[in-house]
């Protein structure tokens, strides 16, 4: 047996979570049987997408739903060795036994830190670049918008947009990220949705129209994107993150849909299974040649995960924001 902790989530949230709704609960966790193996967590993810299911997905008073990656710190699996790094979704476990099944052996780049296997070339990556090139069909040259452009799927669809030689236009929330956004990350125009009305602002910066508008946020920002749209523009749908804490901002144009012949879809990383190795291979190099460039907000301690969830909420978080619990 080893001492490990989880965070487990003790009552449901009412609007942004605070650090009442979760505990950190001491466990005990046995060693690896025949046919298993213990992993030790290095990095957990914190992610928008784990707000809505706190409100019903997630059983009260059991490990909180995510993933990570981990190390093999024991092994009686003929599959993995001691050492050997993996992605999981097992949840925020300090420490954990599994039997192999939903461990996805990582192979690292020896010239890239680890925490980019939790966002350019994680998920976050995944969904940016299969939500952008698949669904969006983006075309070379077009017109792009991206709302929370700072965040962690935003930066990477932006990056990839202005690769592919687009027109790209980017939301955010403070001076300081749209800064990061215009000099760092070279997008076009910045709109920080926190310092005016956001439809006269976009209206401004877009004078093109949109041809792809890739929303992580809805309300407001979706209302004043599909007055820009262009005719057979496309949405993307990734998140709506406006919504998640029971705010509920009003959509005024949806009849655009209609008259531009605007398509509009959603969808989920693991959509994208197909494009994984092209992905890889793509943002592997644009990461290595400076091409794609990003931000993380790394908290350590595995104490501090409730703390980087609801920061997200706040905007705490430059880019990704990560847990670290161990080296």
């Amino acid at each position: 047996m080893t001492e490990s902790r989880q965070i487990h989530l003790v009552r449901r949230p009412r609007g942004v979570p605070v650090a009442e709704d979760f505990a950190v609960v001491p466990v005990a966790t046995p060693d690896a049987g025949a046919g298993e193996v213990q992993l030790q967590t290095l990095l957990m993810s914190v992610d928008p997408y784990m707000r809505p299911r706190l409100d019903a997905d997630q059983p009260l008073d059991v490990a909180l739903l995510g993933g990570g990656i981990a190390r093999v710190v024991q092994s009686r699996h003929d599959g993995f060795r001691e050492g050997d790094l993996v992605r999981h979704m097992a949840g925020m476990r300090e420490r954990f036994v599994s039997d192999g099944r939903g461990l996805t052996p990582l192979k690292v780049d020896p010239d890239l830190p680890l925490s980019v296997y939790m966002h350019a070339l994680g998920g976050t990556g995944l969904t940016a670049y299969g939500g952008l090139l698949e669904v969006g069909a983006l075309k070379d040259g077009e017109q792009v918008f991206v709302s929370t452009a700072g965040g962690a799927v935003g930066s990477v669809v932006a990056q990839i947009a202005k690769l592919k030689g687009c027109y790209v236009v980017g939301t955010t929330g403070s001076d300081e990220k749209a800064a990061w956004l215009r000099d760092v990350a070279g997008l076009d125009a910045v709109i920080n949705y926190k310092s005016g009305p956001l439809a006269p602002a976009l209206k401004a910066v877009t004078p093109k129209g949109i041809d792809v508008y890739f929303e992580n946020v809805g309300g407001a920002h979706l209302d004043a994107a599909l007055a820009r749209m262009n005719v057979r523009g496309r949405i993307p749908v990734c998140g709506m993150i406006s919504t998640y804490n029971g705010d509920r901002e009003g959509v005024r144009n949806l009849s655009n849909l209609i008259y531009s012949r605007i398509r509009m879809e959603g969808f989920v990383a693991s959509d994208f299974g197909h494009l994984r190795e092209r992905f890889e291979a793509d943002v592997t190099a644009w990461l290595k040649a400076g091409q794609i460039k990003y931000q993380e907000t790394i908290l350590d301690g595995f104490e501090r995960a409730p703390e980087g969830l609801i920061g997200l909420f706040e905007g705490r978080n430059a880019g990704k924001m990560l847990i670290r619990v161990a080296a």
